[in-house]
């Protein structure tokens, strides 16, 4: 069904707190001109607020205020009053235990500081990887006008002569200095040339999959993913969505209008294309759970199991989000999409377009970098979705970024029962592992760590690397990094924490791992497996008080999005009581 756009002019969300003469409408007015605000500031014109998770402690963040004065400019010029407040900002490179323990905090932080204030519009400025999804699922819940803007990647990183991604260089330079391939002074001169410019990943990490996610499912203007954060028109396209979120509260264009079953689709596929993160999945999941969206793993696999990966970026190729830009960025993909019958043309965006009228006409500048479909990295990209009697709920996979020979392995059991006990262990040369052994890590899901850490990328043991091994098949029930590679079975679910068959492996068993048949198989028989869960007692820590009790008592499994139990498909009045 078509959007039709609100009547204009009529009385918006913010008057309830300034449109009056009222004791309490005074008081809110006079308390807000303490910062040098006319009359006229307060005449019934949108008041956008602009959500900054700008942070110090977040680099990928630390450009936002600056880009916060760029969206200003446009709200101005449209006719609309800006304020820019802040929210929790989730670091994943600084943020300990793991910043995906803190995405459903910072979302109700956001949702609430929504909810309580005089909004009729807010701009997300977003940009590490769990900000993206969080600022996403709080906006959802309150549903007001809402559009995002990211902050863009990094320019490459080169050394000696080498583009460097930023985390997929990080681990194989480790693995090197393992291998004995490369020196700890090396890898130390490196350091340097990996982040040489505000910005995010500069590979097809998670932050630069959850912006072309965002962009995919019609929450940002077109093109906005790939801008780099350093180019003038990233400030630019921060300078138009100020414009654009004015008119969107004008035409009452929310969230819930734009994130449909469709659009969901439609993100799936794009993160096919690209090559995206694994981090997707839960992110998505999360998010159309907050608009009350039926979205599953199975989805994830009837919608992007077929879908070739033609973004030749890293970690699944060979160029990084600079060059994705200049070849013309998520548009061009989307658009490929669109030719090849995979893309629902017809949903909404926050420009007010539909998605195939903002890209039919753009073009690929470079087919070295957005691929044609026959040269694809892999003719099925997208999201493997594993299940069986080791992962019921099921486990993901990025096919684009494993090994084709692992795809079909079985392999004996090297049991890790948490990650203290896999850095106790990894170096030792008396482990008894080989290259045909599949790597094990149990403890490591949203209640286990807590907050599902990105550790599931196991580095191989050193005495394996150095025979010139690169992949073994590792499973755990964590993440891993969208800069990261490997055949690595993720979010397996029910986690070990949570009694889960994971919990039960035993150094030796046979464990069988078939990609195409998406097949995830412990070799011991049902009654056997039964006895073992039975027997089974948890040996993770269980928080005592604080967030983090709320956390592992309320989370939810990766499989549903890992948000937690009293939020899902909750939303309260957008205008709470006034309390003067």
């Amino acid at each position: 069904m078509a959007f039709k756009p609100a009547k204009w002019p009529r009385k918006l969300r913010s008057t309830e707190w300034f449109g009056g003469t009222s004791r309490d409408h005074i008081y809110h007015r006079s308390w807000m001109k303490n910062q040098g605000l006319p009359d006229d500031l307060f005449d019934g014109r949108p008041v956008i607020g602009i959500c900054n998770t700008w942070s110090q402690l977040t680099p990928c963040n630390a450009h936002l205020r600056d880009l916060a004065e760029r969206v200003k400019h446009g709200i101005y010029e449209a006719g609309g009053f800006p304020v820019e407040f802040p929210v929790f900002s989730t670091g994943e490179s600084t943020l300990r235990p793991t910043a995906m323990m803190f995405r459903n905090l910072a979302s109700m932080d956001v949702e609430e500081a929504i909810r309580g204030t005089p909004l009729d519009g807010v701009v997300l400025l977003v940009g590490c990887d769990k900000t993206t999804p969080s600022l996403l699922m709080g906006a959802a819940s309150v549903d007001i006008p809402s559009i995002v803007v990211t902050g863009g990647p990094m320019l490459n990183g080169w050394f000696q002569g080498e583009r460097v991604g930023s985390g997929t260089h990080l681990w194989k330079f480790s693995e090197a200095v393992k291998a004995g391939e490369m020196t700890q002074e090396e890898f130390l001169e490196a350091e340097a040339a990996m982040s040489r410019s505000p910005g995010s990943c500069n590979t097809m990490g998670t932050a630069s999959t959850m912006a072309s996610m965002a962009e995919a499912l019609g929450m940002a203007l077109s093109g906005n993913a790939a801008i780099p954060a350093v180019d003038s028109r990233r400030r630019v396209i921060a300078h138009l969505s100020g414009r654009r979120i004015v008119q969107m509260v004008k035409d009452d264009l929310k969230p819930s209008d734009i994130l449909t079953r469709e659009a969901f689709e439609n993100a799936i596929r794009t993160n096919g294309a690209i090559g995206g993160s694994t981090n997707a999945v839960i992110h998505l999941l999360a998010i159309a759970g907050r608009v009350g969206i039926d979205l599953s793993l199975d989805d994830w696999d009837k919608a992007g199991r077929d879908i070739p990966t033609i973004v030749n970026l890293m970690p699944s190729g060979k160029y990084l989000m600079e060059e994705f830009f200049y070849a013309g960025g998520l548009p061009v993909v989307i658009k490929r999409l669109g030719e090849a019958g995979m893309l629902n043309k017809d949903v909404i965006t926050v420009s007010g377009e539909t998605m195939w009228d903002q890209v039919k006409d753009v073009k690929n500048w470079n087919e070295d970098v957005i691929l044609p479909a026959e040269k694809a990295l892999t003719s099925q990209g997208g999201i493997a979705v594993l299940k069986g009697n080791l992962a019921p709920n099921g486990a993901v996979l990025k096919p684009s970024a494993a090994s084709p020979h692992l795809m079909q392995h079985k392999g004996r059991a090297v049991v890790f029962e948490d990650i203290d006990d896999y850095k106790a262990k990894i170096n030792d040369d008396a482990l008894d592992i080989d290259e045909t052994c599949v790597m094990v890590l149990k403890n490591c899901g949203p209640k286990g760590y807590p907050g599902m850490s990105e550790v599931g990328n196991m580095g191989l043991p050193p005495k394996v690397l150095k025979k010139g091994i690169t992949d073994m098949v590792r499973i755990s029930d964590a993440r891993m990094s969208g800069t990261a590679y490997g055949t690595v079975v993720l979010h397996t679910s029910p986690e070990a924490a949570a009694g889960g068959p994971l919990a039960v492996v035993k150094n030796g068993d046979m464990i069988e791992l078939d990609v195409p048949n998406r097949k995830i198989h412990l070799d011991i028989s049902e009654e056997e497996l039964s006895a073992r869960l039975a027997d089974w007692k948890p040996s993770h820590h269980v928080p005592d008080s604080g967030y983090a009790r709320l956390f592992h008592d309320h989370v939810q499994g990766a499989d549903t999005g890992a948000d937690f139990d009293f939020l899902k498909g909750c939303r309260g009045s957008a205008v709470p009581k006034d309390s003067h």
